[in-house]
């Protein structure tokens, strides 16, 4: 998959050229790529004088980031112990039965990944998904195929 390093340059331009804007960098890229590409990474770090080791370290530290492409919708489901119990692996199983991938795995349409986290720290609202950033929670099996149904529609609204 060819990067648009255009759009590198783009988002390098909105920050300070130094170390301290990596974080935010990477943010951005993130939300324009939805991963972190490696071309891209290597400009950053060239750009803002900091190793490409660091820029690595950074990138794959935090669970925001990822390294490899993602879908268009990141759902992830919670299986902390509170959300274990009131149901989490049976919403696990109906996503991996509608979407057709497991925990860490995009659709080949790259419409959706699916990631699962040990704790989302609201187990009051448990078993909880977050798709697109959104928390649901109390979600059951039915429920989160009725929130997926809704995102397919999204295609148009972003265009």
């Amino acid at each position: 998959m060819k990067v648009d390093l255009k759009k590198v340059e783009e988002i390098l331009s909105r920050y300070d050229q130094a170390e301290h804007s990596l974080i935010a960098v990477l943010q951005d890229l993130q939300k324009e790529f939805n991963y972190l590409p490696q071309e891209a990474l290597k400009l950053v770090s060239e750009r803002l004088g900091v190793p490409y080791s660091q820029t690595y370290h950074v990138a794959t530290f935090y669970k925001a980031f990822s390294l490899i492409p993602r879908g268009r919708h990141l759902i992830t489901v919670c299986t902390g112990t509170a959300c274990h119990v009131k149901g989490a692996p049976l919403i696990l199983d109906a996503l991996k039965r509608e979407l057709g991938i497991g925990p860490g795995e995009t659709t080949p349409d790259m419409e959706y990944t699916l990631e699962t986290v040990n704790c989302l720290g609201s187990c009051a609202l448990a078993p909880l998904v977050v798709i697109d950033g959104v928390y649901h929670g109390k979600m059951m099996g039915t429920k989160v195929l009725k929130l997926l149904k809704g995102k397919e529609g999204d295609a148009s609204e972003e265009s």
